[in-house]
């Protein structure tokens, strides 16, 4: 699957900022969205996570029509990278 990649996070979380090592070191391009500074991001974060805010929340958006969208809490970057197929 190829798709984009948005991380939504807070900047407290260790949790983010090792994931955001790990897709920089691999060369993985994503977007980082900071819940606590859009609400509507953080509703999002919520409904995925049975209402918490957990991050980090990510979300890869399929480029190619017909395969859904998947969303991930907290996952290690081989998960990452197996959704997107790399």
């Amino acid at each position: 699957m190829q798709g984009t990649v948005t991380m939504y996070s807070t900047t407290w979380c260790g949790y983010c900022q090792r994931l955001k090592k790990q897709l920089d070191r691999e060369g993985i391009a994503y977007t980082e969205i900071n819940i606590e500074q859009d609400p509507a991001s953080a509703a999002f974060v919520e409904k995925a996570n049975g209402g918490n805010q957990t991050v980090p929340t990510v979300l890869i958006s399929s480029t190619t029509e017909g395969t859904p969208d998947v969303v991930m809490t907290n996952p290690s970057l081989a998960q990452v990278k197996q959704a997107l197929g790399v």
